[in-house]
């Protein structure tokens, strides 16, 4: 059995309003809001790297633990946006944590990646124990690549999120997961070396929308589990829109998904680890709640996550 432990998040202290961005792209702050559901969101500074940001949710994430890197037995780093091509951004952050042997595995996954990298970690925990995964994104560097492009520029933002994945006890037993990936829609939505960020917005979001509430349904079913039920969705915060229609689609209130959009943009495969971050510290889960969480991302890579605490 593998549990998850405890989460960590880190955010650029450099807040980005949409009336900033909107003078760039000549349009209002309340039309980026309109589409986007976005407000503000966070920018890394010009020589904070993704490791930095790794390194800050991942020390968080092991203080709320009461754990030392000593006490990890692997790590697991997502990014879609890693500054070079290798080496990734894993073997660094442990080395920067303090780890010497333990193995560090990059997941180079925009969106899904924290999805992804808990999943993996859940089969491996058994053989490594305890596994931390870190989901880290500076795409501030992506959106405003020239020739910004307004329906990308304006969604994006920076920051990490962090967990612990471990077996035995714990706090929250990861139930089932679900994972699916579809290379026909690879050119929708991809970043080329030295190139502006391509999306073919219709596409992403029609996929989207079918996409992660099909592989809800898909766990939920199996396990016998009505969507009334789950405590609370933690869900990749790719778009306040696209939130909502995953949530009308189950038929389950809009106020059942954590969101915080709003105020940090689309932060990829950093996202999701940030809202259950925040989640867990504001409010927390009871004993016997359940807990959905869900991503979509480039790819197409796409699933779902049950968790009981």
């Amino acid at each position: 059995m593998a549990v998850l432990r405890a989460f960590g998040a880190y955010l650029p202290t450099r807040i980005v309003p949409n009336q900033e961005l909107g003078s760039r792209l000549n349009r209002t702050p309340d039309w980026i809001l309109d589409v986007s559901g976005i407000e503000e969101r966070r920018y890394a500074a010009e020589d904070e790297s993704v490791a930095d940001m790794a390194v800050a949710a991942a020390t968080e994430c092991l203080e709320r633990a009461g754990m030392t890197a000593a006490n990890i037995g692997m790590f697991i780093v997502s990014s879609g946006s890693t500054e070079r091509r290798f080496p990734g951004p894993a073997s660094i952050v442990a080395n920067r944590l303090g780890a010497t042997n333990a193995p560090a595995l990059d997941v180079p996954m925009a969106s899904a990646g924290g999805l992804f990298g808990i999943a993996i970690a859940a089969e491996l925990a058994a053989v490594y124990g305890n596994i931390l995964v870190v989901a880290s994104e500076k795409m501030s560097t992506v959106a405003t690549r020239e020739p910004m492009e307004q329906g990308v520029a304006v969604l994006f933002g920076d920051g990490a999120g962090a967990c612990i994945v471990s077996r035995g006890e714990g706090p929250a037993r990861i139930v089932d997961s679900v994972l699916h990936s579809d290379g026909a829609f690879a050119e929708d939505l991809r970043l080329e070396f030295d190139a502006p960020l391509a999306m073919n917005g219709r596409s992403v979001i029609m996929q989207a929308s079918r996409k992660i509430p099909a592989a809800i349904q898909e766990l939920l079913e199996r396990n016998r589990t009505p969507a009334s039920t789950i405590k609370i969705f933690l869900m990749h915060q790719a778009n306040q829109n696209l939130i909502d229609r995953v949530a009308k689609a189950l038929d389950v209130a809009a106020g059942m998904f954590y969101s915080n959009i709003r105020g940090y943009g689309n932060t990829s495969s950093a996202s999701m680890l940030i809202a259950a971050s925040e989640w867990w510290q504001a409010h927390g889960p009871c004993p016997g709640d359940l807990i959905c969480f869900a991503a979509f991302g480039a790819g197409f890579h796409w699933g779902a996550m049950l968790v009981e605490a």
